[in-house]
């Protein structure tokens, strides 16, 4: 086995740890380490992603943001470059929703190439996942406003995977959101 396989398990063994006990908002609570999983396949499988620290940062998302981890821990375990990956796409959860959501929208076209890379297949994921089922809660316009929102991310991030900039502009198209 190779040591980039030994390493991607590792790192799926950790982050599947970290979000054990976690689901995701639709209605049959899918186990949330669906989601990070589903963003590092995207960038492997459809964006052509090979960089072994990219994936590693996108099994890791999350992980910062919804559990317990600090970004000291992910460099301890996974050095210092997938802990800035990390730490450049996680929310400050002491801010308020708006201002998170505000804060993605001014920080994306000055993220590192490796973070808009992981940022891309997150909302590509998301969106997708909106698409298929409603989210417990969720009302049409809040999807609807959700894709408004991703798409101002999105156009921060352009010029970084045209494969994914070209799925995730299908979804817009779809919903009658321009980028």
């Amino acid at each position: 086995m190779s040591s980039d396989s030994i390493l991607l398990l590792e790192t799926v063994n950790f982050a599947a740890d970290k979000h054990r006990n976690q689901r995701r908002k639709d209605p049959e609570a899918t186990p949330y380490i669906n989601h990070p999983i589903g963003v590092a396949r995207i960038l492997s499988h459809e964006g052509g992603i090979t960089d072994i620290e990219v994936l590693q940062a996108a099994l890791l998302h999350d992980t910062v943001e919804d559990t317990e981890t600090s970004i000291a821990e992910l460099e301890a375990v996974f050095g210092q470059t997938v802990a800035r990956i990390v730490q450049e796409v996680t929310d400050n959860k002491t801010l308020s929703k708006q201002e998170r959501k505000r804060q993605q929208v001014e920080h994306a076209p000055h993220s590192s190439q490796q973070a808009k890379l992981v940022k891309l297949a997150d909302k590509l994921y998301n969106l997708r996942d909106l698409n298929r089922c409603t989210p417990t809660g969720w009302t049409a316009e809040r999807i609807q406003e959700y894709f408004v929102w991703a798409a101002e991310v999105v156009r921060g991030l352009k010029g970084t995977n045209p494969t994914l900039e070209g799925k995730l502009e299908e979804l817009f198209k779809k919903r009658g959101v321009g980028l």
